[in-house]
């Protein structure tokens, strides 16, 4: 299967049991509502899926369950952080093997690389693997920007397709364009802004709150794209104190907690998170419960 960076592709969260093992169940769930809702791809082991916490046995299990659960309808996209490029070539072979048809990837981690090392970085995964690869960008939480010259030398690799467009900078949108055409496909990764960036030409979404509301992430991408402006402009407006969870540090604990409130996914987190206790807890559930008490009716978005 090609990957056409198009559409709405989750950053799924990676559900645990309260023994902190993978709780498959919760996950063929939420798996079960993200593709009845029409998203485009599934996107694993990101931020919010709890990376640096899995094990590379953990990563094959969800990749092959997601495989199969997928059944072929969108492509399983595996995330790759790591802080040694020998380990990123290391994962993107595995990611290969086990069946994945696309990888996500951000910088070298820990270490801030420079113009000269970052580029090298990416090419180096790209040359020992034939899977399509969308650059993660995002210098806000990640250090590192991937800038305008250096895409002009990554693009001299023929699999690197993408950018999960995570600088918080709108018109980055229109200078990538302007510079690139749809050489390279924008996907916002930024819940806060994925309408506006959308509405100036970005491909697609990448987004962290569809992983407890799948059906308004999907009608607002689409309506968008069908030029139905004020009718996503109505559902945005709704969906924004719950899209404000995603630009946090503990988007993980806000975002399961959503999922669970939904009853597709449940609070448990790995340690060094802890879930959210107290008032804490109490008023991101109040953004929570208001937001579903609010819930709005959506169009026939899936016949767009």
């Amino acid at each position: 299967m090609s990957i056409t960076w198009k559409g709405v592709f989750p950053a799924l969260t990676t559900k645990f049991t309260a023994d902190d093992n993978l709780d498959f169940s919760l996950i063929s769930k939420n798996l079960d509502a993200q593709l009845a809702a029409g998203v485009d791809g599934l996107i694993l082991g990101g931020t919010l899926g709890e990376a640096s916490v899995l094990t590379t046995d953990e990563k094959e299990k969800l990749v092959k369950f997601a495989i199969e659960k997928a059944n072929g309808k969108v492509p399983v996209i595996i995330n790759i952080a790591e802080g040694s490029t020998r380990e990123a070539v290391k994962q993107a072979e595995l990611a290969q093997t086990w069946g994945a048809k696309g990888l996500m990837i951000l910088p070298p981690m820990r270490y801030k690389s420079d113009h000269r090392e970052t580029v090298t970085y990416f090419k180096t995964v790209a040359q020992n693997t034939d899977l399509p690869m969308m650059i993660y960008n995002n210098p806000y939480d990640y250090r590192i920007e991937v800038t305008l010259d250096m895409f002009e030398e990554l693009i001299e690799c023929a699999n690197i397709q993408a950018v999960k467009e995570s600088t918080r900078d709108v018109t980055n949108v229109t200078r990538l364009i302007n510079r690139f055409g749809d050489r390279i496909k924008i996907l916002c990764g930024v819940d806060t802004i994925a309408m506006e960036e959308m509405v100036l030409g970005a491909d697609g979404w990448v987004a962290g709150l569809v992983c407890a509301f799948p059906a308004e992430t999907v009608a607002i991408y689409r309506l968008v794209k069908a030029g139905r402006i004020a009718e996503a402009a109505a559902i945005y407006r709704w969906f924004m104190p719950l899209l404000e969870l995603d630009i946090v540090p503990k988007l993980v604990q806000y975002i399961k907690l959503a999922e669970a409130e939904l009853g597709i996914g449940s609070e448990y987190v790995r340690a060094p998170r802890l879930t959210i206790i107290g008032e804490e807890r109490e008023r991101v559930l109040s953004v929570i419960k208001t937001g579903i008490k609010n819930r709005p009716t959506l169009p026939d978005y899936l016949n767009l």
